[in-house]
């Protein structure tokens, strides 16, 4: 497995992906192909009938002679022919005649990394099904909860918490958009033959194709052509950009971990061990890995864009490589996965610790609440003027911004002193937050239900 690996891997569900990319799998789903290709040239009297139904029944990985296949790999030097020797052993000498007819390697190779890949895609839809619902309850929670909104690393004006997951929610909204998109175009069947023209099959090797796409549920190429691989690229960009929202969301629980913020938690089990040298330390063990393994996934599309540009019909540098990049990206995405998924379910809300911050600028966080007042009796120019002026001397001096507002007198001839305070308070000015969140959290609730 190429993912980014702790001790904290070994405790998550990976709900069967890591079996359905081991060796063993991989080997499995060549003979799926290969028993889908018998089945639909048997249908179609390509090969005899009775042929292929044998040809099926013997395609399961335990009738493979895994020892006789290495002994080939030595001689041979192909990556596919030795399984098809071993497998043609398997099925004897008269049905072995009819194995692979018409097909080349790449033709049962990809379509067959495109089988496992739409497993593994199922696997990651229910992931981020309940990604969403983690946060939808999150959302609905905290929808109250008074955070200070931060830009450019500083305190802008209050919002709640509850508004800050509704935004994580928009943005993997899209994502599973996306996710969902894509798979008419990256889950596909390829039988086209050497160069993907169906030279040795002719007019049949079309309708063989169109079987085997609905034996395997999965559309055929229009072209079947092994030199298309944009939709390789475009499924990894994808995977990508959902990564770059489970990574949002981990940078932020990290930061906003940090004593300092001390917002939020990670959830933590007793005995959880966080320094061999440090015995105080609980460390945010899901988030770093979520932030580790996206930063290395971005770096994968790179390398396919440079790969897909290969010119001529086919070229196994370039097969080879995006079966390596392909396998790399659902290795990685399957460990952010694992770990966002319970890091949205455990995440633990501060909010006395929450309140404090919004509190810690005493009041100036809210100075666009008294700007916009004035700027309706003065205008935005001149109001902007006047309440940057006594922001900056409360800032500049050892005044409290509330002294400093009080002892202006336009101010004063606008609010008595108790207006003014309430005016200060950040839970008085968080705008459309709590509807947001609750909005975006009924709305996400009914696309995870369409999911189920």
């Amino acid at each position: 497995m190429s993912a980014l690996y702790d001790s904290k891997s070994k405790t998550l569900d990976d709900r069967g992906i890591r079996k359905l990319l081991n060796s063993r799998a991989k080997y499995q789903s060549w003979l799926d192909i290969e028993a889908a290709l018998a089945q639909a040239q048997g249908e179609l009297a390509v090969i005899p009938e009775e042929e292929a139904k044998k040809i099926v029944k013997r395609a399961k990985v335990e009738n493979l002679d895994f020892e006789k296949m290495d002994e080939i790999y030595q001689k041979v030097g192909h990556g596919f022919v030795p399984f098809l020797k071993v497998f043609v052993l398997a099925c004897g000498k008269e049905t072995g005649k009819y194995i692979h007819f018409g097909a080349t390697t790449q033709n049962i190779q990809q379509t067959a990394q495109n089988l496992t890949a739409k497993k593994v895609h199922e696997r990651f839809l229910s992931f981020v099904k309940d990604i969403l619902a983690n946060l939808a309850d999150l959302a609905e929670k905290e929808a109250d909860t008074v955070v200070p909104g931060r830009t450019h690393g500083k305190h802008a004006i209050p919002i709640t918490y509850g508004y800050k997951v509704a935004t994580w929610i928009s943005e993997l909204l899209m994502s599973l958009e996306r996710m969902q998109e894509v798979e008419k175009r990256i889950f596909t069947t390829m039988m086209g033959g050497a160069v993907g023209a169906f030279n040795s099959t002719g007019e049949v090797g079309i309708q063989v194709q169109n079987k085997v796409a609905e034996l395997l549920g999965m559309p055929a190429m229009e072209i079947p052509s092994r030199n298309i691989s944009s939709q390789k690229i475009e499924y990894i960009n994808c995977l990508a950009l959902l990564a770059n929202n489970l990574h949002k969301i981990a940078e932020e629980v990290f930061q906003t971990s940090i004593e300092e913020f001390a917002e939020v938690s990670e959830g933590f089990s007793k005995g959880t061990v966080g320094s061999s040298t440090m015995p105080h330390k609980i460390n945010p063990k899901l988030s770093k890995g979520i932030i580790a393994n996206a930063q290395k996934l971005y770096s994968l599309t790179s390398a396919g864009y440079a790969s897909a540009a290969r010119p001529f019909e086919a070229d196994s540098t370039s097969n080879m490589l995006f079966d390596g990049l392909i396998t790399e990206s659902l290795e990685l995405m399957t460990e952010i996965l694992m770990r966002a998924e319970e890091l949205t379910r455990t995440l633990t809300v501060n909010r006395k610790q929450m309140l404090q911050n919004a509190n810690i600028n005493q009041g100036i966080d809210n100075s666009e609440y008294i700007m916009m007042y004035f700027a309706n009796r003065i205008g935005k120019d001149q109001a902007h003027e006047l309440i940057y002026e006594l922001a900056i001397e409360a800032e500049t001096s050892e005044k409290s911004y509330r002294e400093v507002l009080l002892a202006n007198q336009t101010v004063r001839q606008s609010f008595t002193e108790e207006e003014l305070l309430e005016m200060l308070k950040p839970e008085n000015y968080v705008g459309l937050s709590a509807k947001l969140a609750h909005d975006m959290a009924e709305k996400c609730q009914s696309v995870v239900a369409t999911l189920e």
